[in-house]
C-alpha cells in the first residue's frame, strides 16, 4: 500500500516553499514563505519574510508552486 499524508490541502499560515522561480516577483525556488489569505480556488497570497521577520515580497501564487514544509513529523494514512 502506498503511503499518504492526512493533510494534503494548503491552509492559512501553512508555510511553504516555492517549487519553482518566480522571476517576475524575483523569487527562486526554495524560498520559504507563509500563505497568508486564499485568492481563489487553488491560489494563495504567500508573505516572505527575511530571518528578522521583515517582509521583503508578496506574491499571488498557484497551488502547484508550492510545498508544504513541516516542522514535526506528519501522521500517515497507510
Amino acid at each position: 500500500m502506498r503511503n499518504k499524508l492526512l493533510r494534503a490541502v494548503k491552509e492559512t499560515l501553512d508555510v511553504v516553499a516555492l517549487t519553482e522561480d518566480l522571476p517576475e516577483n524575483k523569487l527562486q525556488r526554495g524560498q520559504a514563505g507563509t500563505i497568508v489569505e486564499m485568492l481563489g480556488q487553488d491560489v494563495y497570497e504567500v508573505e516572505f519574510c527575511d530571518l528578522d521577520g521583515r517582509a521583503y515580497a508578496s506574491a499571488a501564487v498557484p497551488a502547484p508552486r508550492l510545498m508544504v514544509l513541516h516542522h514535526a513529523p506528519a501522521r500517515l494514512v497507510v
